[in-house]
């Protein structure tokens, strides 16, 4: 057990720093996850290692006035146990007083801690909590907790949040008006070269990125699961980097990385994604066995891994364009696919049991590429009976009416700053 004046020295000092609150960006998930104050579910914040997760959980606090606070990313507390939540809740008390609203911060790696969460919960009490891997919601919490949480997940910024970052106000008119169409493609191309990362984007240093980039993979994959091949899962990452966007199987990918089965680099993928570095989109099909032995496709959460890790931005473009689609269909909670036939088409998402959006997209629509892109989207409206489909550009912009199908043809930036 952890010596009770070590825990009252660090919530001492945890409640007594004055974060300052070096990012004040309002993120856009801020006024529905105050919503979710008004009940008694636990509000779960999950999302990767530095997108903001604390910040947002300090920006909520502001706005409570009896609540506790306790950060559990400490090295004196590395050996924290379940039996220890008692005492820490006693020391809360004792500092705090008695408290409505509990906050903590990266609690996903103290074993049993969903029993201690239900037992204040069960007294009455709101809880909010983050962590920094999807398998909190599915493992920890799914069993003991169905039904009393409420999840959300953050994302680095998007474009909008991007702009109020970098003090470019944006209003929705901004549109239809030329000169400021013009600041917002300046905009978007700057964004598409340093992506959503507030810590990237204040600090400017791709070193920050690689240190991240460290403590996800050896923190959060490699000690969380006891890898041994620490090389294999580091090539793995290089591997899938320079391939967003591009099919896959996990047979190819096996034999690229030398190993014995696939089941290992299902497994680590998996792994990957836990940690929300990299997104797996499965394949539409209405048989669910046809689907698992499909070829995936990767997204990365962040375009600015795929930049610092030295690949040719000219050269990736339309694939980092696809990636920022993906992720703001993402952060829209929406079910997303790819469709793949005799032609392929990017994305279509579906609600229900019904495939409502087919969306393609490429850097410039030209000549040499428009009846591959077509042909696509086409297949992809034709086979799920949709009316309209779109095509995401860089800047341009225009409607296209095939085989009495409308096809709108629109630039990224219009595409990420619409309101869905």
């Amino acid at each position: 057990m952890i010596q009770k004046n070590i825990l009252r020295q660090i919530v001492n000092r945890q409640k007594n720093i004055k974060y300052p609150i070096s990012n004040p960006i309002k993120r856009e998930i801020e006024n529905e996850v105050l919503k979710y104050f008004k009940d008694n579910r636990i509000i779960i914040i999950t999302g990767l290692r530095r997108t903001g997760k604390s910040t947002l959980l300090r920006q909520l606090m502001q706005k409570q006035e009896n609540y506790c606070y306790f950060n559990f990313e400490e090295e004196k507390i590395s050996d924290f146990r379940a039996e220890d939540f008692e005492t820490l809740n006693e020391i809360l008390i004792e500092i705090y007083g008695e408290s409505d609203t509990y906050f903590f911060d990266e609690i996903q790696n103290v074993p049993k801690f969903e029993l201690f969460v239900r037992r204040l919960q069960d007294q009455g009490k709101k809880i909010v909590i983050t962590g920094s891997n999807a398998s909190l919601l599915s493992k920890e919490l799914g069993t003991r907790l169905t039904g009393r949480y409420k999840a959300f997940e953050l994302f680095p910024f998007s474009f909008k949040e991007f702009l109020t970052f970098t003090k470019k106000d944006f209003q929705t008119e901004d549109l239809y008006d030329t000169k400021k169409i013009v600041q917002l493609k300046k905009s978007f191309q700057k964004y598409q070269k340093t992506g959503g990362l507030p810590g990237f984007l204040q600090l400017k240093d791709h070193d920050y990125v690689k240190t991240l980039l460290q403590n996800i993979l050896y923190r959060d994959i490699i000690t969380r699961y006891k890898i041994k091949k620490e090389k294999t899962i580091i090539d793995l990452v290089i591997l899938l980097t320079s391939n967003i966007s591009t099919l896959f199987s996990f047979n190819s990918l096996k034999k690229t990385l030398g190993l014995a089965n696939a089941i290992t680099v299902k497994e680590y993928i998996s792994y990957l994604s836990n940690s929300y570095l990299f997104f797996q989109l499965e394949k539409h099909e209405f048989s669910l066995k046809k689907q698992l032995i499909a070829q995936k496709k990767i997204y990365l959460i962040d375009p600015i891994f795929k930049i610092t890790s030295g690949f040719n931005f000219s050269k990736n473009e339309g694939r980092i364009l696809e990636n920022l689609v993906f992720l703001q269909l993402k952060r829209q909670k929406k079910e997303i696919y790819y469709h793949k036939n005799k032609h392929e088409c990017d994305f279509v998402t579906k609600k229900g049991l019904k495939i409502t959006e087919a969306i393609q997209i490429c850097h410039i629509l030209n000549e040499k590429n428009m009846q591959r892109e077509i042909n696509g989207l086409l297949e992809a409206m034709k086979e799920h009976k949709l009316k309209t489909g779109t095509i995401i550009t860089f800047e341009q912009e225009e409607e296209i009416i095939k085989e009495n199908k409308k096809i709108n043809v629109i630039p990224i930036y219009k595409y990420l700053l619409n309101k869905k």
